[in-house]
């Protein structure tokens, strides 16, 4: 607990002026090519598509705060659903199939202090299996992705008009690395660029595609980022911006077809796959 509370401070110093106050991002000028828009495939209407979706080869997973459905990809009707009481899952926000399973970022949202739990549910039945409730970290997790031993996780921050911690904004956004324990093993910040995006919000959805690069997205701008971790620092690179047929929240990359998303629109409840276009990267 001490080295986690160390380690975040020592990453996360605030950004201030010499007088000690904190000072207002001015939204920088874009600095990685805007790409061509992600081609709608297939598209169906979710009674819990609020926070994210998850994907397999034969089904699609929407959920919200304590609600997963399970849906058939080719006829669009639901086979499953899980509902657990809100006093236990008050802000699930994604989940990602991991195997037989779907693993779920969960966190106490908009209630601080901020608290996380990873939860692991069948994807079979849909049964929760069980879960983990995480050490204190320095923002409430939104999406966690497991890429071999490790774990990659978003921690979102938001000013405290949108249940924040006091004195912290969409600039301490970050991507956490986990160890096969759950035990904080490194951090990276977002560059200007992106979090301009995010603003006054935090990033919603992350997820690492197939060729190495990880995409984030926000909470309400229909654009997917894709990103590289750096060569040396703490800030990551931001590699293209690819405009989504959908707002932000949590998203998932079909790995049973090539540049193949599924994401959502929460406000028509609509679940979309779309083919994203292949980002080429020069270092």
């Amino acid at each position: 607990m001490r080295f986690t509370h160390l380690l975040a401070a020592a990453l996360l110093a605030p950004l201030a002026s010499p007088s000690g106050a904190q000072e207002v991002v001015t939204p920088p000028a874009a600095t990685a090519p805007e790409l061509a828009p992600a081609s709608v495939i297939a598209r169906w209407t979710a009674e819990e598509a609020r926070q994210g979706v998850a994907v397999d080869a034969r089904y699609f997973y929407p959920m919200t705060n304590n609600r997963i459905g399970k849906y058939d990809k080719k006829t669009g009707r639901r086979v499953a659903l899980w509902e657990g009481p809100k006093s236990l899952y008050p802000h699930m926000n994604s989940c990602v199939v991991d195997g037989a399973l779907l693993v779920c970022a969960a966190s106490n949202h908009p209630t601080i202090p901020m608290a996380s739990a990873v939860e692991f549910f069948d994807t079979a039945t849909l049964r929760h299996v069980r879960s983990v409730a995480l050490p204190p970290l320095p923002g409430s997790l939104t999406w966690i992705e497991r890429r071999g031993k490790d774990w990659y996780a978003g921690l979102a921050n938001y000013d405290d008009g949108h249940g924040g911690e006091p004195g912290h904004d969409h600039r301490w956004t970050l991507l956490v690395r986990l160890d096969a324990e759950f035990r904080l093993t490194g951090s990276w910040h977002f560059p200007e660029s992106v979090l301009a995006r995010f603003a006054p919000m935090s990033c919603s959805g992350g997820s690492w595609g197939d060729d190495g690069l990880l995409y984030v997205s926000g909470h309400d701008r229909a654009e997917l980022y894709a990103m590289r971790l750096p060569e040396a620092g703490t800030v990551l690179h931001h590699v293209a911006t690819i405009p989504l047929p959908t707002g932000g929240q949590a998203f998932s990359w079909d790995r049973s077809a090539p540049r193949m998303l599924w994401s959502l629109d929460r406000q028509t409840r609509n679940v979309v796959a779309s083919r994203i276009p292949p980002v080429v990267t020069a270092r």
